[in-house]
């Protein structure tokens, strides 16, 4: 099934623009469970209940309210809430180009792929082309669908690629984490796990991560849905190591190991 645009619009840089259309590049496979009443399998509607009373608060007398203190809330109307809501926009404005090493991963939220519109295709490969041969990166800000959003426009693979990053106040820096208790590691310590680095290395190859979970739950869903009554298979727990150094040699021997197999 080709992808389907989720928004239109234009990248703005100074008095240029190219007009783009947005697309998902992520795609949430996560199992979703209906709840059901358990004598008529039918769908249980949720209601708003006071948690004192147990009784049903009907929709006109629901308000959303800001928790100031311990029982004191500031209370706001949906008119003022809808005052406080960005104007729309169908522009995303560069505001600059920076090295491509210059954004932290932890900055990074969600991918969308910008792909170009038919009326102007060659203003969106020139800007993608030229984005890869300089190694840079956008930053960028727009606002879609009532909300504001900052990010980063990249290359891959000569198109455009536009990653919603997280504002300054949700990025919590390494320098707030407590610092390391207890003492440092050895030189044999050191030595081995640089063994298991060195053990591991390899290309990433992204079909090997997949979501087991949901495997097992799908493939437990079909055969019950089927007639059939499958069991799921008990998932041992891994017996932790006494020491760091007996764990990377265990991680070592079980990697030369699978390498030697293969091999084989």
């Amino acid at each position: 099934m080709p992808a389907r645009a989720i928004w239109k619009g234009s990248l703005v840089m100074g008095s240029e623009s190219v007009p783009v259309k947005l697309y998902s590049a992520v795609e949430d496979r996560s199992i979703h469970f209906h709840v059901l009443e358990k004598s008529t399998l039918m769908r249980i509607a949720q209601h708003m209940v006071n948690p004192e009373t147990g009784e049903q608060v009907p929709s006109d007398q629901i308000q959303k309210g800001f928790k100031a203190e311990p029982g004191v809330y500031v209370r706001l109307t949906p008119e003022e809430l809808e005052q406080t809501l960005p104007e729309d926009s169908r522009q995303i404005e560069i505001t600059r180009f920076v090295p491509s090493d210059n954004i932290h991963q932890q900055w990074y939220d969600r991918p969308y792929y910008l792909a170009p519109d038919e009326s102007d295709s060659e203003s969106y490969f020139a800007l993608a082309e030229a984005l890869e041969h300089e190694k840079r990166e956008g930053v960028a800000r727009w606002v879609m669908r009532k909300k504001r959003y900052v990010g980063a426009l990249r290359a891959e693979g000569g198109y455009l690629l536009l990653i919603t990053m997280k504002f300054a106040e949700e990025v919590v820096s390494a320098s707030e984490l407590p610092r390391p208790a207890g003492r440092a590691p050895d030189a044999k310590e050191l030595q081995m796990a640089e063994q298991l680095v060195g053990a591991l290395q390899a290309e990433f190859r992204p079909a090997d991560f997949r979501d087991e979970y949901r495997e097992r739950v799908m493939k437990f869903i079909e055969a019950k849905g089927s007639g059939h009554k499958p069991r799921l298979e008990v998932v041992t727990r891994r017996r932790e190591s006494k020491s760091l150094v007996d764990s990377l040699a265990a991680s070592i021997k079980k990697v030369r190991e699978s390498r030697e197999k293969r091999v084989a």
